[in-house]
């Protein structure tokens, strides 16, 4: 490993001599966590949350950051929350954290899932949470430019209602084809990808028709939707993770968020099933959101994408290789072991196309490398 990037990788009896060497019992690239947020939230309540001070977040934001390395991964494709400003501070090495990808404030229409419902209309239009409200195709076009002017590498949509959000449903579609395709489109013409939040079908279908490149938890997606993908080229990132853990928190998420959950997750288990029994491309995304010790067990989303049908490689695939392709033109050269390809690496202590129990648990991560240099190692 040199600048950065991957010298050599192969046989250790062909390697160059090195001055110094560690002997792991397995080594694999860095994971890509491709669905992952860092809003500071210490509870999942969107709007208790997002009236608090940004800086108290930004705080807690910093501690799940370094967490989430600690666990493995070591890039993260951040579709909502303050990863965009956060990004520099870790690059400059002033706070520990994985690469990330941010995509700025999700576009949302008016009410919709990245709209926080029971605060006033005003201080959501005034940038104050999560999302970037924009009704009709000339203020989606700029809700685009003004992601992009931030530096986004990513362009997140929510194309369906979604769980946290207390007005909206799950299944029903949100924005117009014409301004889902003006969206696409815009992204386009800056080379970057367009992530679409879906649940129902009529949001997937609605989103895939447009040109989207990543569908995102895809609760409801059917064979003609997975049928879609697939003649698309399009990856499918289902989050199952969250899903499983927001439904252990039934004493801290509102009510009407326990009772979505509950709504779409036997939708969403039979979704991921039929996506990996067609061929759908699957990458790896937790969408972890609430702030505390859930960072840093990101990998668990590999086991639970094995529960649902992926071989032990497949899903590990998921989790490395497939993670940059979710960038689209914006892809860096990572994710696997290869010459010239970013040192990020990883080693665990179990053999993983063996026992899926090691994933979750961020201390069988023993070493961590994030740019050719360790930033885990055993004391």
């Amino acid at each position: 490993m040199d600048s950065g990037a991957i010298t050599f990788a192969g046989p250790a009896a062909q390697a160059p001599r090195a001055d110094e060497t560690v002997d792991v019992p397995v080594v694999m690239p860095g994971l890509w966590e491709c669905h992952g947020h860092f809003p500071g939230m210490a509870l999942p309540d969107l709007e208790k949350e997002m009236s608090e001070p940004v800086a108290a977040r930004a705080a807690r934001a910093t501690v799940d950051i370094a967490a989430t390395l600690q666990g493995g991964v070591t890039s993260v494709r951040e579709v909502g929350g303050l990863g965009i400003y956060l990004r520099s501070v870790v690059d400059e090495g002033s706070i520990s954290g994985p690469t990330i990808y941010p995509a700025g404030g999700i576009l949302s229409t008016t009410g919709g899932h990245a709209d926080v419902h029971g605060l006033p209309l005003d201080w959501v239009l005034n940038g104050e949470g999560i999302g970037l409200i924009c009704d009709g195709v000339p203020e989606c076009l700029k809700a685009v430019r003004s992601n992009l002017r931030l530096g986004a590498s990513v362009i997140k949509v929510c194309a369906s209602g979604g769980v946290m959000s207390e007005v909206d449903h799950p299944i029903h579609q949100q924005f117009s084809h014409e301004e889902l395709v003006a969206i696409v489109q815009e992204a386009a013409r800056a080379e970057r990808f367009v992530a679409a939040h879906c649940h129902g079908l009529p949001g997937i279908l609605a989103a895939l028709r447009a040109g989207v490149q990543t569908i995102e938890h895809g609760s409801y997606l059917d064979e003609e939707a997975a049928d879609m993908m697939i003649a698309q080229g399009a990856i499918y990132v289902p989050t199952r993770f969250v899903i499983d853990t927001l439904l252990r928190q039934q004493d801290k998420l509102p009510r009407y968020a326990y009772e979505k959950g509950q709504m779409v997750a036997d939708h969403q288990a039979a979704a991921m099933k039929l996506a990996i029994a067609k061929g759908v491309t699957i990458a790896m995304g937790t969408d972890i959101f609430v702030s505390g010790d859930l960072y840093g067990r990101n990998s668990l989303e590999i086991a639970l994408l094995q529960d649902a049908g992926m071989t032990a490689l497949e899903a590990i695939e998921a989790a490395t290789a497939n993670g940059p392709d979710t960038l689209g033109p914006q892809a860096p050269l990572s994710g696997q072991l290869k010459e010239g390809y970013d040192a990020d690496v990883i080693a665990i202590d179990f053999n993983p196309l063996e026992d899926a129990s090691g994933w979750g648990d961020p201390e069988r991560v023993t070493h961590v490398w994030k740019a050719g240099m360790p930033v885990k190692a055993p004391e």
